[in-house]
């Protein structure tokens, strides 16, 4: 690798990060097909990808509960919230590493770019209101966006953080838990590709790592400064425009 393409990948995973750690979602979303479009196989691609988020995710969580964005000690929901996605990242990742798709991944992917879409669609036209916590959607909610991770690198945050916000969790309490629960699917997936024998290009991990840790501490803080409303609102906006992107990719293959 050039240092000029070193640059360009660590300037892309910054600014990704930056985005993801701040909403909650467009790590993966967006770097992978910015990867796939350089010239990378998947195979490359998304198992980089899940290192550089098992450890960009761990940081953001600590940071967030540093900052106060994320409590999960004092409040039981959010505590409740992170255990259930942390666990349901266990069955998600497996099931996408190791399950053969009964459904072509052009259907799935449509799925869940529409799941997106009208989870954005929601959390903007109910921004003003205050929504009561619901375990089951996000119970649903998980096992399918860690499948997806597991599957594609991205697609989790848009669905847990919009899930979330839309099941009555405080918007930038699930900016955090997000990152967290996000960390746990990326480790899940990264032993079961490692088990089944693939390999992980450090080359591209480095710079990938390297950008995202670098913008952790810089969204974190622009989070703690954003009132409720602006993150929710945000986070709306950030969840429409990734479901039409997802929507995009799919169909315009």
């Amino acid at each position: 690798m050039s240092i000029a393409t070193f640059i360009l990948i660590l300037l892309a995973a910054a600014c990704c990060e930056f985005i993801d750690s701040g909403l909650g979602m467009g790590y993966g979303t967006t770097l992978t097909p910015i990867l796939l479009l350089a010239g990378y196989e998947p195979l490359q691609v998304v198992p980089a990808i899940l290192v550089s988020e098992l450890f960009s995710g761990i940081l953001a969580g600590l940071l967030h509960q540093k900052a106060g964005n994320l409590n999960l000690f004092n409040d039981a929901v959010a505590r409740r919230t992170t255990v259930i996605l942390a666990a349901l990242s266990v069955v998600g990742a497996t099931l996408a590493v190791f399950v053969a798709l009964s459904i072509s991944k052009v259907v799935l992917g449509t799925v869940i770019g529409i799941i997106i879409t009208l989870m954005g669609l929601i959390i903007l036209i109910t921004y003003k209101q205050t929504l009561r916590f619901r375990v089951g959607h996000i119970v649903t909610l998980g096992a399918i966006a860690a499948f997806n991770k597991g599957l594609s690198g991205g697609g989790y945050g848009p669905l847990i953080t919009g899930g979330q916000v839309v099941s009555g969790v405080s918007p930038k309490q699930a900016v955090g838990i997000t990152s967290i629960a996000e960390a746990a699917t990326c480790l899940v997936a990264i032993i079961v590709y490692l088990a089944r024998g693939k390999n992980i290009d450090i080359s591209l991990v480095v710079p990938l790592l390297l950008g995202g840790l670098i913008s952790v501490p810089f969204s974190v803080l622009t989070v703690k400064r954003l009132s409720a409303a602006k993150v929710r609102i945000a986070i709306g906006v950030g969840t429409l425009l990734l479901g039409f992107l997802s929507l995009g990719k799919i169909w315009l293959q």
